[in-house]
C-alpha cells in the first residue's frame, strides 16, 4: 500500500491510498492457473485432422475415435463442439481421439464414412463403429456416444 497527497474535490489535501500489487502476488495465481489448465488438457483426448492413414491407424492399434464432421457454416456444429469439447477435457476420455472432417472439402472422407449432412458425430472402438448421431447438442447424448467408444466390445 502506498499512501499519496492529492488535492480532494474541494480542494482540500486529501490522502489517497493506492494498493500495489507485487508481480509475485499476481504472477504465481496465473502461472498454477496455466498448469492446471495444461494439466487438464492433457489428461483429455488427442485432437487430429481426418486423414484416411491417421484413421486407419488408430483402428488398427484399437483406438476409442471419434469422428466428428462439421462445417464453419453451420450452427448446430459450434454448438456441437462446444459441447464436445467439455466431454473430450474429462480425463475418463484419456486416449480417445477425435478426428476432425470437413463437410465441405473432404467429400472422399464423407463418402468412405457414410455421411450426407454435417454436425455428424461417430464413434469406433478400433474398426468397430459403436454408435453414430447426427444434430446432437445434448451433454448427455454426446457423453453417451463417447462412453460407447471407451467401452470395451465383447
Amino acid at each position: 500500500m502506498i499512501a499519496a497527497n492529492a488535492k480532494g474535490p474541494s480542494g482540500s489535501d486529501a490522502r489517497e491510498v493506492v494498493s500495489v500489487r507485487s508481480p509475485r502476488r499476481v504472477c504465481l495465481p496465473l502461472l498454477a492457473l496455466s498448469a492446471c489448465l495444461a494439466a487438464r488438457a492433457a489428461l483429455g483426448a488427442e485432437q487430429q485432422d481426418y486423414t484416411d492413414d491417421a484413421f486407419d491407424g488408430a483402428q488398427r492399434a484399437g483406438r476409442s475415435i471419434v469422428v466428428v464432421v462439421g462445417a464453419p457454416w453451420c450452427p448446430v456444429c459450434k454448438v456441437e463442439d462446444a459441447v464436445l469439447s467439455i466431454v473430450e477435457h474429462d480425463e475418463k476420455t484419456a486416449g480417445l481421439v477425435v478426428f476432425r472432417v470437413d463437410f465441405d472439402s473432404q467429400k472422399d472422407a464423407l463418402w468412405r464414412l457414410d455421411v450426407r449432412s454435417p454436425a455428424t458425430l461417430i464413434g469406433y472402438r478400433g474398426d468397430v463403429e459403436t454408435a453414430r448421431t447426427v444434430g446432437a447438442t445434448r451433454l448427455s447424448s454426446i457423453a453417451a456416444l463417447v462412453a460407447t467408444t471407451l467401452r470395451r466390445i465383447p
